[in-house]
């Protein structure tokens, strides 16, 4: 005689939003300040004659490793399906913690040669793995708690990222401010790193006591062949989730990249790349639930073909206006707008990822789509960004690239609205 799987239980949401982003939020916050202090970490890790060549170096090792996360995405996703999404998401934490730890640590090139820059990139290919594995098994959580609130349970998946990019730039603005180049590159690029260590710890505890997933436990004796039913049955929607990701994932990287493209193309102080930043870590994080919650009421899909179009026409002009008038107040406002039109556009994307797939294949698909996305349109972005400013010397090629894949996404955006029939 079998015991039947226990009945699945409603878990308080704030606890459940807690535990399925504070990962999130840990490994955007290692993205950033990876990605915040490339130039220094360039000079330390990765050093050449040419600056150039030695930036492109760290943000080669920033792309690189997300070519991990597909694999990562694929493993911990079917994981996920199969054994359940809590333990997904301890193992996870756990993975990611591990590469935060070697960065934090490591000595430079000067103190160990090659085994510094080796090293970096391990990290970084460790923390692609478990990152990989975060999305799809952290939206599936929130959004199969509470199935009648997916569009605002699932927005705190990136609600957090904006609270990640808020915590990033915050360390940017204060060390860059406070600290001499010396001491920034001595020991004060290290600080951030350390701090993403003491989130890891109180995550892996709140995950360790929150209930599984109640449409995850209530399908508990489906069949499960989470892989083989992918991309046997789920390919075209894997196709339309990847397409819907482009442009959202290469705005993340372009504020990720933005310090960076303050002080080398448009010669402000790196604090005021910060700044931009970390105003628009405040409107992401305070904005994004907001339009979560309207898209459970007016339709996801709604939602983001209007703000997509928005990016469409009003990226170009905005960044000719911060290159024609580069300033603190400019650079502000660029990047608040850039706040509002991410903030919703990607609100609704992650519950409408959950509605392209099955409970018993939710995480795999989620997870590969999401993490391919990641590895074509966003890990790459900041690289691409700086190969085609340097190439064609016209410092608004960035905009170029972002409307292209505007295009892309709002195309696949309105195949799932009208052939999926996604709302």
């Amino acid at each position: 005689m079998t015991t039947a799987p226990a009945a699945p239980t409603v878990a308080n949401p704030r606890r459940v939003i807690v535990a399925a982003s504070i990962g999130n939020a840990l490994e955007w916050f290692d993205v950033l300040v990876y990605g915040f202090f490339a130039a220094t970490i360039s000079k330390l890790f990765f050093p050449n004659d040419d600056e150039t060549v030695s930036l492109l170096l760290a943000l080669g090792t920033f792309a690189v490793a997300y070519v991990v996360r597909p694999i990562g995405g694929l493993v911990l996703g079917a994981y996920a399906d199969r054994a359940g999404r809590k333990a997904a998401l301890m193992l996870s934490i756990r993975l990611m913690m591990l590469g935060t730890l070697l960065i934090a640590i490591m000595p430079p090139y000067a103190q160990i040669g090659l085994v510094a820059p080796i090293v970096i990139l391990a990290a970084r290919l460790v923390q692609g793995f478990s990152a990989g594995g975060e999305f799809g098994s952290a939206t599936a959580f929130l959004v199969e708690h509470h199935p009648e609130r997916r569009g605002f349970m699932a927005s705190w998946q990136f609600a957090s990222q904006g609270l990640a990019t808020l915590l990033a730039s915050l360390f940017g603005t204060v060390l860059t401010s406070t600290l001499t180049d010396a001491q920034l590159e001595s020991w004060g690029w290290r600080i951030p790193f350390f701090f993403g260590l003491l989130i890891g710890p109180v995550g892996y505890y709140i995950r360790r006591y929150v209930d599984e997933s109640a449409e995850f436990v209530a399908t508990a004796d489906a069949e499960r062949a989470p892989v083989q039913d992918t991309f046997r049955r789920h390919w075209g929607r894997m196709l339309v989730a990847i397409g819907a990701l482009a442009v959202s994932t290469a705005i993340s990287y372009l504020i990720t990249y933005m310090p960076t493209f303050a002080v080398k193309d448009l010669h402000l102080p790196a604090s005021t790349g910060f700044a931009s930043t970390l105003l628009t870590g405040i409107v992401l994080t305070g904005l994004t639930p907001v339009v979560g919650h309207l898209s459970d009421r007016f339709g996801r899909t709604r939602i983001m073909l209007a703000f997509g179009v928005a990016i469409l026409l009003l990226m170009y002009p905005s960044f000719a206006f911060l290159v024609a008038a580069p300033g603190f107040a400019v650079i502000l406002a660029v990047m608040f707008l850039v706040g509002v039109l991410k903030s919703g556009y990607f609100a609704p994307l992650p519950a409408m990822l959950a509605d392209l797939f099955p409970v018993t294949s939710r995480a795999t698909g989620m997870a590969v789509s999401y993490n391919v996305g990641v590895l074509v349109f966003g890990g790459t972005t900041p690289l691409v960004i700086a190969w085609l400013v340097a190439a064609t010397g016209d410092k608004l090629a960035l905009t170029w690239y972002l409307m292209a894949l505007a295009v892309l996404s709002l195309v696949s955006v309105a195949i799932a609205r009208r052939r999926l029939g996604i709302t």
